[in-house]
């Protein structure tokens, strides 16, 4: 048959098809408006439809009946109705494109191939016998992903299927027209991914069921093991594909598993934005998604001013002059380390024996509980009851000891003086507290003493219900002094290390920690090992009810961070996703060999998966990037040409100004739909935005951490918030090696060029950075800019 014969024939399925989903709309829309207005008119009219009588107990009872009978009406339909509403709404969704994909699969043991079309979403005929499409996620789709032409076995819930694979076909359907459409072999067909790949960037992420390879696919419906790691280069499709995975895991266990009962744990707010609209566009609803920092502000918000990840960054890479600059560096590294989580457990450990600290139990200036009598009754429980056992016999104790204080405070004089100032509604208060105590057998207070006692109780018991709250939830455990004091006494920090070294500037370290916890502020660095100790000592307030958790960009998680994480979700899958050449925070990353996220729940629970295919950039910028960090020579290029990366080198200040702006001018009238300025941190974000608005017709964008959403446009942003986000030009603001040359910076500066899809310009204040003058000279083109290009 010939190509046009083909392509015909494929167009006239594509009409069936689509008048198939068109009748399907105009059903749902029906349906959908009947349940609408069904639930409308039920709303309005539900209380005459209940019986209201109050008269009698048994008529309560009827009443109570009739209104739950009718309220779980109104839920039905209320639940039809959110369910044909997602029905219809996924039609909408296949309308616009019914499939992408073909293959002809012949079963052994029966004589014909069956034509098997795949889509975002399953569509039966109209006898609603066979399918016209399939769903992406069904078993039988990933031969489409992972076979090739000839034999072939998937497996089913049945058991395992064996055929041959005839014919492997990929389409781009837009509006009812095919617009592309070949055959192809193992791997999704470059063609398709040629014209995927060279579109414009989005404010969004989008769906990439279409192109999925083959070690994506291995990725996104791995059920197996309990931590998945996905090592993978920049633009490879790590989180694509940790998105997809989320769709086919709600789409295999729908029976048993919710939206949300995941969780997405984000680099930044606006990345959440960023990736918002995949699952929707998958029919999905979309999961749990927060920050790791979101988190500690909710733990420990209330009680002290948290640095949080950036603001440390900052310092990181703007206070290298600072004297206390390399006692920061070696304590970020150490208290983000495994060494100082096994320190903290043995810490918790010796309070077995000694050195609990406890705050007094205090009321008006008194002791009511000491620190010394708590510490002695806590340490008077027999050595084989577990230290939380002990914290609540304790408590208990201690509200023992409050009850008998309250007693006797019943006739101190401040008791006499809060009664003459009661006001008639509190006298009335106490009344009936009294009536439900004596269960109605007293109309009025008869007796002046009886009438005191029940009204000073009553002034008693509520002034020392804070304190009993207070106890209740253990807040008599010192935990600011317990972690102090791991800074205060270096002897005992040397036992706790078991052998290994104290970190270096050690004593400074010790008093930077100090000052900034006297003054209620815990740097980044310190936050996650004190939540730690406190969940250790007072019992960790774990979720049981998260199944998965998707870590993005793990390489800037600590091993500290990622072990307190397994203790929150003690029955989740995890799957951790990231690039060690993108680390760019000072502790060292768990991603170097996967050492620490390996030893989570230990190889055999562990599986790793690595992408080094990358398909953001053109050849010729990952060519250029990939020489930047070490083991890049793995990172393989997809074949889609464009220009060599530029850079672009200017002697003063005012000429580098006026070349980027004239070339963003430029881009703007080339109608690139995403650029980006990226600076190296937000202070010369905030300033190069301040210049460029005052040149540029329309004021660019400035991205902040705080900044939620992600728009199309001119954006300027410190590198490391770009993280994870792609634009069609990436022009990076300074390049030199005045800004990038110490190999802490290396991987920002990688981070930052990789953002680029289609076009990066590198402007150099002055001499070009190293990571730039490495790379051989025929890899870039390299201008120098003269007064003369500016004016």
């Amino acid at each position: 048959m010939s190509t046009d014969q083909q392509w015909s024939e494929e167009q006239q399925r594509v009409d069936l098809v689509t008048d198939q989903i068109e009748r399907k709309i105009t059903e749902l829309e029906k349906e959908v408006g009947s349940f609408r207005d069904e639930v409308v008119e039920m709303r309005k009219d539900f209380w005459d439809e209940v019986t209201m009588n109050f008269s009698e107990a048994d008529d309560v009872g009827e009443t109570s009946t009739s209104m739950r009978q009718q309220s779980q009406v109104l839920s039905d339909r209320e639940r039809s109705h959110l369910n044909t509403a997602a029905a219809l709404d996924k039609m909408k969704r296949l309308h616009h494109s019914p499939y992408f994909g073909r293959i002809d699969f012949k079963e052994d043991g029966y004589p014909q191939a069956e034509r098997i079309y795949l889509g975002i979403a399953s569509l039966l005929d109209e006898k609603e016998e066979s399918f016209l499409v399939y769903d992406w996620r069904a078993p039988i789709s990933n031969l489409y992903y992972d076979g090739a032409p000839g034999p072939i076995t998937y497996h089913t819930p049945s058991g395992e299927i064996s055929g041959d694979i005839e014919m492997k076909r990929q389409f781009v359907i837009r509006d009812g027209r095919i617009r592309f459409m070949f055959d192809t072999g193992v791997t999704i067909g470059d063609e398709l991914l040629q014209a995927v790949l060279s579109r414009t960037s989005d404010a969004q992420m989008k769906s990439i069921v279409a192109t999925i390879q083959k070690e994506q696919n291995r990725i996104i419906r791995n059920d197996r093991t309990r931590m998945l790691i996905v090592q993978g280069a920049a633009g490879s499709g790590k989180t694509s594909a940790a998105l997809q995975r989320v769709a086919y895991l709600l789409y295999k266990y729908r029976e048993h598993l919710q939206a949300d009962q995941m969780v997405l744990f984000s680099p930044n707010p606006m990345f959440n934005s960023y990736v918002s609209t995949v699952l929707p566009e998958l029919g999905e609803e979309n999961m749990l998604q927060t920050t790791f920092q979101e988190y500690l502000e909710r733990r420990l918000g209330r009680e002290y001013q948290l640095e949080d990840p950036f603001i440390q960054l900052e310092y990181v890479l703007s206070n290298m002059e600072d004297p206390g600059y390399m006692a920061r560096m070696s304590g970020i590294r150490f208290k983000s380390s495994e060494s100082f989580l096994k320190v903290i457990t043995r810490f918790k450990d010796s309070l077995m024996s000694e050195g609990m600290k406890f705050k007094p139990v205090r009321f008006q200036g008194q002791a009511v509980v000491t620190a010394e009598a708590m510490a002695e009754k806590f340490y008077s429980f027999g050595s084989s009851v577990k230290l939380v056992n002990r914290l609540e016999m304790l408590r208990d104790w201690m509200l023992k000891e409050l009850s008998a204080f309250g007693k006797s405070e019943l006739e101190a004089p401040w008791v006499d003086q809060q009664l003459d100032l009661m006001e008639p509604e509190d006298l009335q208060r106490a009344y009936q507290r009294l009536k439900r105590k004596q269960k109605g057998k007293v109309d009025t207070f008869d007796d002046f003493a009886q009438e005191r006692e029940i009204l000073a109780r009553m002034v008693v018991s509520d002034r020392l219900k804070p304190l009993r709250k207070w106890i209740k939830s253990l807040r008599f455990v010192d935990i600011r002094q317990l972690y102090a004091h791991l800074f205060q006494d270096q002897s005992q920090m040397i036992r706790l290390l078991e052998g290994e070294a104290l970190p270096a500037h050690w004593d400074e370290i010790c008093s930077m920690t100090l000052r900034r916890m006297k003054v209620q502020e815990l740097a980044y660095e310190d936050i996650t090992p004190y939540l730690y100790l406190r969940e250790l000592l007072l019992g960790f307030h774990i979720n049981s009810n998260i199944r998965h958790v998707i870590i993005d960009e793990a390489q800037d998680y600590s091993a500290f961070q990622l072990a307190f994480m397994k203790r929150l979700f003690p029955r989740a899958k995890i799957t951790a996703l990231g690039d060690f050449n993108q680390a760019i925070y000072a502790h060292s990353s768990v991603l170097r060999g996967t050492g620490p996220l390996t030893n989570l729940y230990g190889p055999e629970n562990t599986e790793v998966i690595e992408l080094t295919r990358s398909y953001r950039s053109t050849q010729q910028i990952v060519e250029f990037t990939r020489g930047m960090v070490p083991g890049g020579e793995e990172i393989i290029p997809f074949n889609r040409s464009g220009e060599k990366p530029a850079v672009i080198v200017s002697s003063n200040t005012e000429e580098h100004m006026k070349k980027i702006a004239a070339d963003l001018s430029h881009l703007i009238q080339e109608e690139y739909e995403s650029v980006a300025v990226i600076c190296k941190t937000a202070e010369e974000s905030k300033e190069v935005h301040e210049a460029l608005s005052r040149v540029l017709p329309a004021a660019p964008k400035l991205i902040k951490k705080t900044t939620l959403a992600f728009e199309r446009g001119v954006h300027v942003i410190p590198a490391y918030l770009a993280k994870g986000v792609e634009f069609d030009a990436v022009l990076i603001y300074d390049g030199s090696a005045e800004q990038y040359a110490q190999e802490h910076e290396r991987k920002l500066f990688y981070t930052a060029c990789t953002r680029a899809m289609h076009l990066l310009h590198v402007y150099s204040l002055g001499k070009p950075s190293p990571f730039i003058t490495s790379q051989p000279q025929q890899l870039y083109a390299i201008n120098h800019v003269s007064a003369a290009q500016t004016d």
